[in-house]
């Protein structure tokens, strides 16, 4: 039985129910500024920071979570608002985990936009689609030769002009001029596309159980 205190901030990218399969923590909410300063105050041995809030109150800190490390205590980051803070963080100690913290740190994504999306207050279940969602599976489209790379530049652009809580596939696919036979043919596919955000958080699951 493991003896170490974990605390995970975790929202949309991944359920309660299933992050308790892979990883036996103590879940909190979406991380806010000053959750971290005061979670400390538990002597949690390892923090997972996976979701946390963009635009709905002040996010979470880089001082905070350097403070947390000062303390010795292991920070592992990943799929949102984590992969965000251990690209810029990664250098000072924050572990950075998964497909999303590697676009982050390449610097192929850039914006809190590209992860940011809408859900419910309460069960945090998702209401739009992330960026980077559309941007991984246009990626496998476009290798299926389903799209060409015009097609698929053509359809980020109007991704990326959408606010992020109004952004689905169906609204962006509505919204781009291409071929009706090209459109149905990437609708099907998408029916079946990838959420990199949720393979990302847990990975970030498995990184930390790995670690006790």
């Amino acid at each position: 039985m493991c003896n170490k205190k974990i605390i995970v901030f975790m929202g949309p990218s991944l359920s309660i129910k299933e992050a308790q399969k892979i990883l036996h923590a103590d879940y909190r909410p979406p991380a806010k500024r000053n959750d971290i300063l005061n979670v400390m105050y538990e002597n949690p041995d390892i923090i997972g920071l996976i979701d946390g809030v963009f635009h709905q109150s002040p996010a979470v800190s880089h001082k905070e979570i350097l403070r947390a490390i000062d303390n010795q205590i292991v920070v592992v980051g990943g799929s949102s608002m984590g992969a965000l803070r251990a690209a810029e963080l990664d250098g000072l100690g924050m572990i950075g985990i998964g497909y999303i913290y590697q676009q982050y740190a390449n610097g192929n994504i850039e914006s809190d936009d590209d992860v940011a999306l809408a859900f419910t207050s309460n069960d945090y279940i998702p209401l739009s689609v992330p960026y980077v969602n559309i941007e991984y599976n246009l990626n496998q489209a476009e290798k299926e030769n389903i799209i060409t790379n015009n097609e698929k530049k053509r359809i980020l652009t109007v991704a990326k002009s959408i606010h992020y809580p109004k952004r689905s596939y169906p609204t962006v696919l509505d919204r781009v001029d291409i071929d009706l036979k090209t459109k149905n043919r990437l609708k099907e596919f998408l029916k079946t596309g990838v959420d990199i955000k949720k393979q990302d958080a847990i990975e970030v699951l498995n990184y930390i159980k790995n670690l006790i």
